[in-house]
């Protein structure tokens, strides 16, 4: 081994080489390559908050619209509901004119009880419009999806669960029950 500046002079190999940095250099190359790491990942960062900030923008957009299109549907379904009553009520117009007219009339019982039956006819002709339709009870056999039994009568006359008298109409709005018959039905042990 020889001395250099009276220090052993130390062999390098290839490998020594080339991982050694000149000095003045290790520091500025370390310093750029966090640098330029640090310049990357504030790149990626700000793309990334570019997209966050896009996502947040469309998701309040769409919620506005979604929003909005609620109280559209809520808005149309009222109208719809307030014109819908309005196209019934323009039917029992004419009824209601016919009351009118009855109701100023002077004469005896008999000719009232014309006027009134024929008005009778008339809303039920206007309710028929609106495909309102009275349910049938009488003599028919109890059903429990269109009759209500207000009373079971004992009789040895009339079939078992056969409906005697209807006490109040029932009706139904095309297929749909509005109200039940409310009927008296015969409760009959021979039959």
């Amino acid at each position: 081994m020889a001395k250099t500046n009276g220090r052993p002079e130390v062999k390098k190999t290839n490998l020594d080489l080339e991982h050694e940095l000149p000095a003045g250099d290790a520091g500025e190359n370390s310093a750029q390559t966090v640098g330029a790491e640090s310049s990357i990942a504030d790149s990626e960062l700000q793309k990334i908050k570019a997209e966050r900030d896009s996502l947040l923008d469309r998701l309040a957009r769409m919620q506005a619209e979604f929003e909005n299109a609620r109280r559209r549907t809520v808005k149309e379904q009222q109208e719809f509901r307030d014109y819908a009553a309005a196209d019934t009520i323009k039917a029992l117009l004419p009824v209601l004119d016919s009351f009118e007219r009855a109701l100023q009339v002077k004469s005896d019982a008999a000719e009232f009880r014309n006027g009134v039956d024929l008005i009778y006819k008339q809303l039920q002709t206007a309710l028929g419009k609106v495909s309102l339709q009275s349910i049938v009870a009488k003599g028919e056999p109890f059903d429990p999806r269109y009759h209500e039994a207000i009373e079971m009568v004992d009789t040895t006359e009339i079939p078992d669960h056969q409906v005697i008298e209807e006490l109040q109409r029932g009706y139904k709005l095309k297929d749909r029950l509005l109200r039940p018959a409310m009927v008296r039905v015969a409760r009959n042990s021979k039959h």
